[in-house]
């Protein structure tokens, strides 16, 4: 009797168990852009100093 009320509440309910569970996460549009281009001018300003010190001529 138990199983079959149980049954009977998740076809009942199944579609709310999973709403909103799926999917990217909402962000700020104006964050990642921003943290996106700092971490490029970091990696650029590493990508020189690395070049600088090891005497290669990279592109």
């Amino acid at each position: 009797m138990q199983v079959s009320q149980w049954k009977k509440e998740i076809q009942e309910q199944a579609k709310s168990l999973f709403e909103g569970k799926r999917g990217p996460q909402p962000v700020a549009a104006h964050s990642a852009p921003d943290r996106l281009y700092g971490e490029i001018g970091r990696l650029k300003m590493e990508l020189d100093w690395l070049k600088k010190k090891s005497g290669i001529s990279l592109p």
